[in-house]
């Protein structure tokens, strides 16, 4: 008995050599071809093919390219005929030429204010719209971050409730703060990022914690960074030296008092009608797998336009995940500076790996693996999707505070605590976060939403996915899916809880990137 093609596979682009299986296929299935352009009629399916994974219907000689999307994810390692397997036995990468789009566009012009849709957020006066409300408990170095943990675990849920538009006091602890130079990359990169949580528009209030005899001074921090200059800064931030205050226990009492002292003025705010040109969307993958590139990165992407054309911005970032695509992101720049710089954190990250004796192709986990991503190549494109289809107007520094409008990109590792830490310092106030393999990542002070690929992993993990993207897969139009992760979008944007919200997830999630060189 024989199936059609069709039935239970999906053909991305017609130049593809592969088909991704709806279901996991047996050997010796035949399935019935459908296009006239195929050589043959039907072909029998030679090895078990996992659902997700990638089925040959086309012969692939030895060393030639392969295409999934219709772009290059790998060169075949032998002679891959139809019906075959096609993934790590016998699918590698190759450098091959990247081909750079010459005309620049034009940036999106966004729609009218008055024709904008509305989210209720906090207006600071310092800069941006909240999405949350916290008050900010923040060691500048993790000398302190016990004295930071034992201040922000005294203000309980219970004990905040007199301050009902508080959402929280939270530390924000990190790994570093001194053995480093100071005036070194480390030490300023470690700066901007915390520069970047106090003056963030979902904290509404910041306690500092020194040490006292650590690199990175808190005086130091807020001179360096401007940041008693900001509106407001003389009553939203406080600060606790613990040699100072003799010792522990008296830093913890004096910086609960002083917490106190600040609750009244971070509750005196109130959420307003604000529009969704406010949004600064962090867009992130996580447990990525071959659906994530067909469903649900594609509707991140599509939400990420509707997002540009009402005046708002979408982060990209993960530039090791953008490996083998990047010249796709490249051909949108607006302007060659804005390529140049793109393609120049590319070529670092080349480098980078060298120097470390890595390959930017170790990047796809075993769990990427499992769930049919091949090569960096073939993860790259599906991971770019969530930057939609509108120009890239920007490319910034790791946790560098993003100003433009518009489709960004901010240089960052892959690895997804560490580049959300970026975005987030940089100015997100909302997470959109994709997923096929499934995640319980939080965030804080930014909450995430997490978009999963598949029915059957939202099944499995209903208490931590907030959208089914996998619908699309069952017959949802892409454009109603869409609309419908919009209008969450703005529901959790004006205070409902997240699923990892929920849970209480996101204290852990604070993960500064780091260059090394610690002495």
């Amino acid at each position: 008995m024989s199936t059609p093609l069709h039935q239970v596979t999906l053909r991305l682009h017609p130049d593809d050599e592969v088909v991704i299986a709806r279901t996991t296929l047996e050997g010796g299935t035949v399935l019935l071809l459908d296009g006239e352009d195929e050589a043959v009629k039907s072909l029998v399916v030679r090895q078990t093919v996992p659902a997700g994974h990638k089925l040959a219907v086309r012969h692939i000689a030895p060393g030639a390219a392969l295409h999934r999307y219709g772009q290059v994810i790998g060169f075949a390692t032998r002679e891959i005929v139809p019906g075959d397997h096609v993934h790590t036995h016998n699918l590698d990468l190759l450098e091959f030429p990247r081909l750079i789009a010459e005309a620049f566009p034009q940036p999106i012009q966004p729609l009218p204010t008055k024709r904008r849709i509305t989210f209720m957020g906090y207006p600071r006066r310092w800069g941006g719209v909240g999405t949350r409300n916290y008050l900010a408990v923040i060691p500048s170095v993790n000398c302190a971050a016990d004295v930071a943990v034992a201040i922000a675990r005294d203000f309980t849920s219970e004990r905040i409730a007199a301050w009902a538009h508080v959402d929280g006091v939270i530390p924000f602890v990190h790994q570093s703060g001194c053995t480093l130079r100071i005036g070194s990359p480390n030490y300023h990169l470690l700066q901007r990022i915390l520069a970047g949580i106090i003056r963030h528009p979902n904290i509404g209030g910041v306690l500092l914690v020194g040490l006292g005899c650590e690199c990175n001074q808190i005086a130091a921090l807020l001179e360096n960074h401007h940041l008693m200059e900001d509106p407001d800064a003389h009553a939203r931030i406080r600060s606790v030296i613990i040699q100072e205050s003799g010792g522990s226990r008296s830093a913890t009492q004096k910086g609960i008092a002083l917490v106190e002292e600040l609750l009244p003025y971070v509750n005196a705010v109130r959420r307003t009608p604000q529009p969704l040109s406010e949004l600064k969307i962090a867009l992130q993958c996580g447990g990525s797998d071959s659906w994530s590139g067909v469903t649900a990165n594609p509707l991140l992407g599509l939400v990420a336009d509707e997002v540009v054309r009402q005046g708002g911005t979408v982060v990209l970032s993960e530039t090791p995940e953008i490996y083998g695509a990047e010249h796709l992101l490249a051909g949108r720049a607006i302007s060659m500076a804005v390529r140049d710089r793109l393609l120049a954190k590319v070529r670092w990250w080349e480098e980078h790996a060298r120097q470390f004796e890595m390959e930017l192709d170790n990047n796809p986990t075993p769990g990427n693996k499992a769930g049919g991503i091949t090569t960096i190549y073939e993860k790259s494109l599906g991971a770019l999707a969530k930057g939609g289809s509108t120009p890239l107007v920007a490319v910034y520094e790791y946790a560098e505070m993003i100003t433009a409008r518009g489709l960004v990109f901010m240089d960052t590792p892959g690895y997804d605590p560490v580049a959300i830490t970026g975005q987030v310092a940089g100015g997100c106030n909302l997470v959109l976060f994709s997923t096929g393999r499934g995640s319980g990542l939080g965030s804080r002070p930014a909450p995430v939403i997490k978009v999963c690929s598949n029915s059957a992993t939202c099944r499995a993990m209903p208490d931590d996915i907030d959208f089914n993207a996998g619908v699309v897969l069952e017959g949802t139009d892409m454009a109603a899916a869409a609309q419908d992760l919009l209008a969450l979008i703005v529901r959790i944007a004006s205070g409902q809880l997240s699923k990892s919200e929920q849970q209480g997830f996101g204290e852990t999630s604070f993960t500064p990137w780091s260059l090394g060189g610690t002495l």
